[in-house]
């Protein structure tokens, strides 16, 4: 115990010194910088078996904070003892029916002769078996394990002459009840959808991978939020080193805040500065489970109800999991429509522009005379025209998203028709540059990934403007720029646009089209290498012959 002691007054100066220092500093960043570390030394003191040192510290830490609750109790032989938790983060009819009225009536440990003893050395530890009922507590050492427990939900307990403290877990969270995504809404397949409790999706993703060879490794990021992060994958089939190399990234971030998942996704990401997304956010655990069974990894963030898929392929992002409930020939024709849809939306104004422009002989002579029927008047090249129309639909959707959801979809609606029309009759545009825009946008919508549809969006732009200026030349320059970033891109170090660069043609059958589920009898080479096999061969069951019975 006098060790003890020793280190908690050596940390106890180290503090005083921290803060002696921080009131010389020139600068209020240096001065918080100093203040934060100053905490950070105090709350790695060692839990005092002086119960009003340790409530001081507490109430250090906690000063000014309105929810800290400390609750004296005073349990048998005259022994005191403290009751503390943040307000709101826990169940207080759970808390005050199984921890605080079981301490009241607690009357000692029984010696060994069956009397009892004032004081005995066990006594945390019969607390902790015999008289708590919660279903988890744990023993903490330092008061930064009451801070993390308290801050988490947990309730600490500290009992004077101990030099270690209970955790015990009633949590209870205002939460959201689990619905339907509103984000990725299909017509066939489950309808539950991740929330913003961390244990709630880890039980949506165990319902339906009922396997110990599930892990779900806890981390924490964020040095106010301390935010716990779940990795999930399946032993056994997710490569040792995509785990590892998942860890190292996560434990490599060292910011104030993780708020949500999209803020740990820039950290995470091979090529932050690409516009191509690395990673595959989702509410569904269906496609979480999907994924996971390919050998792939799910990050969770507390607080988010979006799960991190990594590592991904352009071809991963483009599928949607309603190509797998339906019969394989409709998955097969709404993937292909998809992938048409997709260059239609990248390169429709672009040809435009580029064969109105540069290219009429393209054109048979009757649709060219319409053409150059409709823009005669029109005062600007079809270049300004195609720019100011789009502008002008992604600014649409953008208010539509932004005001409320009755409002937004009219807005969205009524003014693309009224503004197109207007625009028209004034002569600013021309009727097919309209035709065009729509369409354009209406394939923007195709995309399963809201965020591989605003890549599109933004690429739009610029392969436009090579149009403008050179033509079809432009665009296939254009193409050829993008083709070049996205093979050089890895997505958790994995090649982007495997399996089709570099080639793996086992892999292929499940890019263009959604094959028949007995012909998916392997999983993805760069992924689910540990474990390729996902069934037997042949293990569709047909129809058995008809027998004709005996006369």
């Amino acid at each position: 115990m006098g060790g003890g002691r020793t280190e908690r007054a050596r940390i106890l100066d180290e503090y005083r010194g921290m803060i002696a220092e921080s009131e010389s500093l020139k600068g209020r960043a240096a001065r918080r910088d100093a203040l934060m570390a100053a905490v950070g030394v105090l709350e790695h003191l060692p839990i005092s078996d002086q119960l009003h040192q340790n409530q001081r510290t507490l109430g250090h830490l906690f000063a000014a904070a309105s929810d800290w609750v400390l609750r004296p109790l005073r349990l048998a032989q005259g022994r005191e003892a403290l009751v503390t938790y943040i307000e709101g983060l826990v169940d207080k009819a759970s808390l005050e029916r199984h921890v605080i009225a079981a301490l009241v009536r607690f009357d000692g440990v029984p010696a060994s002769g069956g009397e009892a003893e004032s004081g005995p050395p066990d006594l945390v530890e019969h607390i902790k078996l015999r008289i708590l009922q919660d279903s988890q507590v744990r023993e903490i050492h330092t008061i930064k394990d009451a801070v993390d427990g308290m801050l988490h939900g947990d309730t600490c307990l500290l009992v004077d002459g101990e030099t270690r403290g209970l955790l015990v877990s009633a949590r209870a969270y205002e939460k959201r009840g689990v619905g339907e995504p509103e984000t990725e809404s299909i017509i066939r397949g489950p309808r539950e959808g991740f929330v913003e409790n961390l244990r709630s999706n880890t039980a949506l993703i165990r319902r339906r991978l009922r396997t110990p060879q599930l892990k779900l490794e806890l981390a924490r990021a964020g040095r106010l939020t301390r935010t716990d992060i779940v990795i999930c994958y399946i032993e056994g089939l997710a490569p040792p080193i995509l785990v590892e190399e998942a860890k190292r990234r996560v434990a490599r971030v060292d910011v104030d805040g993780i708020i949500d998942s999209a803020m740990l996704e820039e950290f995470l990401e091979d090529d932050p500065y690409s516009p191509f997304p690395q990673v595959i956010p989702t509410e569904r655990p269906d496609i979480v489970a999907a994924h996971l069974l390919e050998g792939r990894l799910a990050i969770l963030v507390d607080g988010s109800p979006f799960a991190l898929i990594v590592p991904v392929s352009l071809w991963s992002l483009l599928q949607a999991s309603e190509d797998y409930y339906e019969r394989y020939f409709i998955g097969s024709f709404l993937r292909g429509l998809r992938y048409v849809l997709a260059a239609l939306a990248l390169l429709g104004p672009a040809l435009y522009v580029a064969i109105t422009t540069f290219h009429q002989e393209m054109l048979p002579t009757q649709l060219l005379l319409t053409v150059a029927a409709t823009r005669e008047g029109i005062p600007f090249p079809s270049v300004v025209e195609a720019l100011m129309m789009e502008l002008m639909f992604e600014a649409l959707r953008e208010a539509g998203v932004r005001l409320p959801r009755n409002v937004g979809q009219a807005v969205s609606i009524v003014g693309a028709l009224v503004i197109g029309q207007a625009a028209v009759q004034a002569g600013l545009v021309s009727a097919p540059m309209v035709i065009i825009v729509a369409i354009t946008g209406i394939a923007s919508f195709a995309f399963p990934r809201f965020n591989l549809g605003v890549t599109v969006r933004l690429l739009r732009f610029p392969v436009m403007i090579l149009a403008s200026t050179f033509g079809l030349y432009g665009i296939v320059i254009g193409v050829l720029l993008i083709l070049i970033h996205v093979t050089g891109l890895r997505s958790f170090g994995m090649p982007y646009t495997a399996p089709v660069s570099p080639l793996v043609p086992s892999s292929l059958r499940d890019v263009v089209i959604r094959p028949p589920a007995w012909w998916r009898s392997h999983r993805p080479a760069m992924s689910g290498y540990l474990n390729p096999e996902r069934q037997k061969r042949h293990s569709k069951a047909g129809p058995e012959p008809w027998e004709q019975e005996a006369e």
